[in-house]
């Protein structure tokens, strides 16, 4: 006979609240003011619970994008047919998210570098790295002759600039898009 358990029960109705609360919050005010003390208020829940469920503002906002709250298709790859020139608008809305929202990014880095499973469900969820492999592997031009396997180094190289530019708190200008892909693919033939 299985021994009864203890501990708190993890409501799904308050689950939902506080998600749906911090997606909100997020959208209102940004990362810098959302607070537990105002998601626990829009979700109707004390903060007690939140920490009991999460351990951090960041571990909460990472759920959040991990389940598609927060930026919905923005973060996708867009597929226009030309290979780099859509992955250099998918870079210059990265690194704009980046610009904008850098406590969320420095955030979700700390609670993925803290805790294994937000770092493992954060990789799982963020499936551009995916998109982006698969965009090149399919690619012409400068990306049509790739050799089999380089394409997943080539999106995390890309993800590893984004994180880099986030880590090092500098904003992005405008032609950073196409400098880190010159870099990475060589120069474009124009």
């Amino acid at each position: 006979m299985p021994l009864p358990r203890t501990g708190p029960v993890r409501s799904e109705a308050a689950r939902a609240a506080i998600l749906a609360a911090t997606a909100e919050l997020f959208a209102e005010r940004g990362y810098e003011h959302l607070t537990i003390e105002g998601v626990a208020q829009r979700a109707g829940v004390g903060k007690q619970t939140i920490y009991r469920w999460w351990r951090s503002k960041g571990a909460l906002v990472a759920e959040c994008l991990m389940e598609g709250r927060l930026f919905g298709d923005r973060l996708a790859v867009p597929d226009t047919g030309d290979v780099r020139a859509d992955l250099e608008a998918w870079l210059r809305t990265v690194l704009t998210l980046v610009d904008a929202e850098r406590g969320l990014v420095l955030s979700l880095l700390g609670a993925a570098a803290e805790h294994a499973e937000v770092a493992e469900r954060l990789d799982a969820s963020l499936t551009f790295s995916a998109s982006i492999a698969d965009r090149l592997e399919a690619g012409t031009g400068t990306t049509a002759n790739l050799r089999p396997g380089v394409a997943a180094r080539l999106a995390d190289a890309l993800i590893g600039a984004v994180v880099l530019r986030a880590l090092s708190r500098q904003p992005s200008a405008d032609d950073d898009a196409a400098a880190m892909l010159d870099a990475l693919l060589g120069p474009a033939t124009r």
